[in-house]
């Protein structure tokens, strides 16, 4: 017996007029089972947005500021590179909103992500490998312009940063209000989330520390060269730092021009690179022992922020952002290791009593 309360729960206090209105408010969870005991470490688990992962919140703002705008038409088709999620929250809002949507992706992302976007109604044209990011950006870019398509350009567009300095980075401020928050860590795709986040901070609480990761093998940022850029500011090659990695949705093959507003204005105190490996291990190590499960971005964010945590003064508080959710990475290194049939020992368990054996 435990003196565990049943727990109960009492509704949002709102009827959602849409699916839409239920992305942000993502909520920030301890870290019970991993870590030191004298540090606070966080998650903020995007997991929980309707499409899965952080990129919800981009999506929407991209589509929306363009409807403000009046550079997206009605019924006008959407076009966009993505390795998945942001394609995914596309799919979610087009579907919504009444908008069609052709996603170009690289045939190396996960399988389960192009039948979520298309289980959802959009259109997934693949680009080869060999071409990585900057083939699949191109692709998007080249469609748009043969057929007139709106680009969402989510590695230019001001509507990236700006949702996150409007959502994800007042939800930190008011899950941490009057309690410390020393670290902050996260990883960048587009860059949106550093840019947004640390736009907030550095004026609200400009002694928190902005920990930015890379791949280990990839490590663009950390190289210091520079990505080549047209007039539009968006890439014009290939970055030479750029090697092929697991980390889905981390790092393309070029710094995205809103990422660069972070690099530009020292928006991270430190940049620290983590081996595909370790995020993999990492991301098993948060299902095994937290219940968490989110995907190799996410592992990979929480082995930094794990090493920041042990080496941190007592007392401090350290949050990772988890971006998506490990069911999108069935297909990748992953679950490599996870049983699809019974293994020896859940054999053993079945024989432990006599009926409904699998022969």
């Amino acid at each position: 017996m435990t003196d565990a309360k049943l727990r109960t729960t009492s509704g949002n206090g709102r009827i959602f007029d849409s699916v839409l209105d239920t992305i942000g408010n993502t909520p920030t969870i301890r870290i019970n089972n991993l870590g030191p005991k004298n540090v606070d470490l966080f998650v903020k688990f995007e997991a929980f947005n309707p499409a899965g992962s952080v990129k919800d919140r981009l999506a929407v703002n991209i589509i929306e500021a363009a409807e403000r705008s009046g550079a997206l038409q009605p019924g006008q088709t959407i076009v966009e590179a993505t390795s998945g999620n942001t394609g995914i929250g596309l799919a979610m809002v087009c579907a919504q909103k009444g908008y069609p949507l052709v996603v170009t992706m690289a045939e190396s992302f996960s399988t389960e992500r192009r039948q979520l976007m298309r289980m959802m109604g959009a259109k997934v044209i693949l680009t080869p490998k060999a071409e990585k990011g900057f083939g699949m950006y191109r692709k998007a870019v080249e469609l748009a312009r043969e057929h007139g398509w709106f680009l969402a350009r989510q590695f230019e567009t001001q509507a990236n940063a700006e949702i996150h300095a409007a959502t994800t980075a007042q939800e930190i401020l008011g899950d941490f209000k009057d309690t410390r928050l020393d670290y902050f860590v996260t990883g960048y795709g587009t860059g949106g989330t550093v840019t947004g986040v640390a736009r907030v901070l550095r004026n609200e609480r400009p002694d928190t520390r902005i920990i930015l990761s890379e791949p280990a093998n990839a490590q663009l940022v950390g190289s210091g060269i520079a990505t080549e850029r047209g007039d539009d500011n968006s890439p014009s090659a290939s970055h030479p730092a750029f090697e092929p990695h697991p980390i889905q949705g981390w790092t393309p093959d070029f710094i995205p021009w809103v990422l660069q507003e972070a690099v530009d204005n020292a928006y991270f105190d430190r940049l620290i690179p983590v081996p595909g490996p370790t995020g993999v291990e990492q991301a098993k190590q948060l299902a095994r022992h937290e219940g968490i499960l989110t995907g190799i971005s996410g592992g990979s964010t929480f082995a930094v922020a794990l090493d920041i945590a042990e080496n941190a003064e007592p007392g401090s508080a350290v949050l990772c952002m988890l971006p998506d959710t490990g069911e999108r990475y069935l297909s990748t290194p992953l679950f490599d290791d996870i049983a699809v049939e019974m293994t020896d020992e859940e054999i053993a368990i079945s024989r432990s009593t006599p009926n409904y054996l699998i022969s």
